[in-house]
């Protein structure tokens, strides 16, 4: 199906299911992709691009055509955050059994913890305080770039339009805001 995402986005809005194909088409290898980046797990974010493309769908006639890619990112991001919030509620398992009643017997049957320790945990917390500071203490116009660049996932000139300035002046409080997070943020891994 040629054309344009927002002519596609309104051919979805209108019903047309192959419109919402060519989406998935377009899209998907690159959500899937972004969300394998941020889930760390391919099972969790083959999950997440399901769910995400659902929502997409449920709640398409909201967007704007003009604004897709970004709001389409905006509900992965969401969506991955609700899967890290689900996963946070941990099941208590019987070190004693296995799923199947039967006792431990072998290696494989060894239950591994994947949270992780207090010391990686306060170092981990740590580390997110010091980056939130750091992003708190930018300029008004460098924190809104790079919040709307990095968090949403908006292109430069998708900023530039949120903003009201230019591409290059959003280049340049982009550029600004990363010196000074390197500055103020050396020892990060």
């Amino acid at each position: 199906m040629p054309g344009t995402d927002q002519q596609i986005v309104e051919s979805c809005q209108k019903g047309d299911p192959a419109a919402f194909e060519e989406l998935v088409r377009r899209y998907g290898s690159s959500v899937l992709g972004y969300l394998t980046r941020v889930c760390g797990n391919r099972d969790r974010a083959e999950d997440c691009f399901q769910e995400t493309f659902g929502r997409v769908y449920q709640n398409l006639h909201r967007v704007r055509p003009e604004a897709f890619r970004a709001w389409l990112f905006r509900i992965a991001t969401n969506t991955a955050i609700d899967g890290f919030r689900k996963q946070s509620r941990v099941k208590m398992t019987s070190l004693d059994q296995t799923a199947e009643g039967e006792g431990l017997s072998a290696a494989k049957d060894v239950i591994v913890d994947p949270v992780p320790g207090p010391v990686e945990v306060a170092s981990q917390e740590e580390q997110v305080t010091a980056v939130r500071r750091a992003v708190a203490s930018l300029p008004d116009g460098q924190r809104a770039a790079l919040m709307l660049a990095y968090y949403q996932q908006m292109s430069y000139s998708q900023v530039a339009e949120v903003l009201g300035c230019s591409v290059g002046a959003v280049k340049t409080q982009m550029s600004r805001a990363l010196a000074t997070l390197a500055e103020r943020l050396p020892n990060l891994e």
